[in-house]
């Protein structure tokens, strides 16, 4: 896959809790070993699950009626999740787990990677999407790295501004955790309208 073309996915796999749990662990109380465990869990799973969709699609044919329908099916699913997602905004709370992180353990951390990144809904769609494209073209399994090396930097983000920046990071990161919180649903909505791009461009091309 070209650079350029992983980094929507990257995106799409970072957007919403994920990034929240990453900011979260690196302003918690052992954030070097939360963080680090965080990523290697992740590391893991996303690993895994493009590996596996590589497997699982090759030498599957590609069969333009009944992937027109499946793509059909999905579009008005995602539209229905973005209606869903607005109308819910003011009334949608964070996940309890998400009140464990700030008093979370190293072993916590890589669970909540390994699962978020891996089996999360869009994390899982966007893992599959990757292994499926590459096998369907016939490419390398290693085309994956880029993707996947992408997305552990942005997660590890966090804990590496706080690693530069120092007091400058302990005033932004906590800001930065509470603005996401609060906007979740419209991180949301951008993630679904990227799948929704997604989803055109495979009925129209």
């Amino acid at each position: 896959m070209r650079f350029l073309e992983v980094l929507p996915m990257v995106f799409v796999m970072i957007a919403g809790p994920q990034i929240l749990s990453a900011i979260f662990l690196a302003t918690s109380d052992r954030w070097r070993r939360n963080s680090a465990a965080f990523v290697g869990g992740a590391a893991v799973s996303i690993s895994l699950v493009v590996a596996l969709a590589y497997v699982f699609s090759s030498g599957v044919p590609d069969q333009g009626d009944s992937n027109a329908i499946r793509s059909a099916i999905v579009l008005v699913a995602l539209v229905l999740a973005m209606v869903h997602t607005y109308h819910t905004r003011e009334t949608s709370e964070p996940p309890r787990w998400m009140g464990k992180l700030e008093t979370a353990t190293p072993r916590f951390s890589f669970r909540l990677g390994f699962l978020l990144m891996g089996f999360f809904p869009t994390d899982i769609l966007t893992s599959v999407a990757v292994g499926s494209y590459l096998a369907a073209r016939g490419a390398s399994l290693l085309e994956a790295i880029p993707f996947i090396l992408c997305t552990l930097l942005v997660l590890a983000l966090p804990s590496l501004t706080l690693v530069a920046f120092s007091e400058r990071a302990e005033t932004f990161l906590p800001k930065a955790r509470n603005w996401m919180d609060a906007n979740s649903w419209i991180i949301n909505e951008l993630v679904i309208l990227f799948f929704i791009a997604m989803t055109l461009n495979n009925l129209l091309g």
